[in-house]
């Protein structure tokens, strides 16, 4: 039986490094074992905030890499103001009342000029190249995977012109997302904004996201059929490792403003004041972009001495780490926005055989996996007294070597399981 031919539309494939890289790296891996050939489309010239050299050894061999070149306006912002296009080209919006005048007039015309995102100029020019492409080599699917959500529009054209079948992918929501409400959209953008996503939604043949409550949100928009697929864990080369030999807690990925949970720092401050013992065995790695404001928050609390800036990793490395630690830290902002939102670490955090801490909105999608495959224990930003006695029972734990998870139904959430999900979409 021959094979079914995929474009797939996206900005983010290796040498990117991050997050957003490894969904359709992972899915493109699977998807021949399921009767597709997939075929990516990507930006030939891309300004990549992080990259990971390694990422490109994981190509898979049968993958069709194609690509058209990308103007990006990030390269004129430095001319304007290095520091601030180089924090916001990575995801770090200083707090409002922090932001300097050349950060705030960038955010300004990032949110009102580039609607949807600063990669709008690359969706003309990849539908002509397209539509070319996709009759030469007889393909009949399309997916885009955003965000950048202007990725998005290339599909949409691309089913306006030819009229094949599209499938948008939404790795996370558009116009409710946290930073959205930063960038200072005048009342115009916000309409253009909200337009372009319920044109997107009411037009697309199959939407995916990756969470329950995403689904909801995009339900009330859009009758078309909506699938939830998760990210995911693969196979990895890395065995179980030796644990470090002190109390580390480790969190791995971007550490932003927002995600400042007071309510963590000041139990652990008060541990390390209160019992010596946990003052002697405490390390806190924080691995990733962390914010200034995060590190004067530890500063404040008397923490910085307990701390480990490691910066940003390989993937390969980021494995690593995750075994090695005694206890693997997740925080999400305190906001209804990120109830939805589920970070691609949690799953490697769950493969990865440590107890999770996650501190998050109260009522999120991850509680709710976390609860369910029994991988550790989550918090809101009020939970205090619970916070501090699941330390001091990880510690306890810790002191007697007996610190561990028992993980169950994870084979769910295996890449290849949700590869099955994606090419049920494509074949049907």
């Amino acid at each position: 039986m021959e094979k079914k031919k995929v474009l797939i539309v996206a900005y983010y494939w290796p040498p990117a490094g991050g997050p957003g890289v490894q969904r359709w790296l992972k899915f493109t891996k699977y998807l021949p074992d399921f009767n597709v050939t997939p075929i990516v489309y990507i930006p030939e010239n891309p300004n990549y905030p992080i990259k990971d050299e390694s990422l490109v050894d994981q190509i898979p061999a049968e993958v069709t890499v194609i690509g058209q070149p990308i103007k990006e306006p990030y390269k004129l912002a430095r001319l304007i103001g290095t520091k601030a296009s180089k924090t916001m080209s990575s995801g770090v919006i200083s707090e409002t009342s922090k932001q300097g005048l050349i950060e705030r007039l960038m955010l300004f015309v990032r949110g009102n000029f580039f609607i949807p995102d600063a990669r709008k100029n690359w969706v003309k020019p990849s539908v002509k190249f397209l539509s070319n492409y996709i009759e030469a080599h007889s393909i009949d699917t399309v997916i885009t995977t955003g965000p950048p959500h202007s990725l998005h529009l290339i599909g949409l054209k691309l089913k306006q012109k030819l009229n094949l079948k599209w499938i948008a992918d939404f790795r996370d929501p558009w116009t409710t997302i946290g930073y959205h409400n930063k960038l200072k959209l005048t009342n115009f953008a916000r309409q253009k904004h909200k337009a372009l996503e319920q044109e997107v939604l009411k037009t697309a043949d199959q939407i995916i996201v990756t969470s329950n409550i995403t689904k909801k949100e995009f339900a009330h928009i859009s009758s078309k059929p909506i699938s939830v697929i998760t990210n995911g864990y693969d196979d990895s080369s890395i065995t179980k490792q030796p644990l470090d030999k002190k109390f580390n807690i480790s969190h791995i990925g971007s550490l932003l403003s927002d995600r400042n949970p007071n309510v963590f720092w000041e139990v652990l401050s008060d541990l390390t004041r209160d019992n010596k013992i946990f003052q002697e065995c405490l390390q806190l790695n924080l691995i990733g972009v962390v914010s200034k404001e995060i590190l004067k928050t530890i500063e404040a609390y008397g923490l910085s001495q307990y701390v480990n800036l490691m910066g940003y990793v390989s993937h390969e490395e980021a494995l690593l780490l995750q075994r090695q630690a005694q206890v693997l830290l997740m925080i999400e902002i305190n906001s209804e926005d990120t109830q939805c939102i589920i970070p691609g670490k949690l799953f490697e955090y769950m493969h990865a055989d440590r107890p999770i801490m996650a501190i998050g909105p109260e009522t999120s999608d991850v509680e709710n996996i976390i609860k369910s495959t029994n991988t550790g224990h989550y918090f809101s930003y009020k939970d205090y007294d619970a916070l501090e006695q699941t330390l001091l029972d990880y510690f306890e734990a810790y002191r007697k070597g007996s610190l561990q998870v028992h993980p169950i139904g994870l084979q769910q959430y295996h890449r290849k399981s949700l590869t099955k999900k994606l090419a049920d979409l494509i074949l049907n």
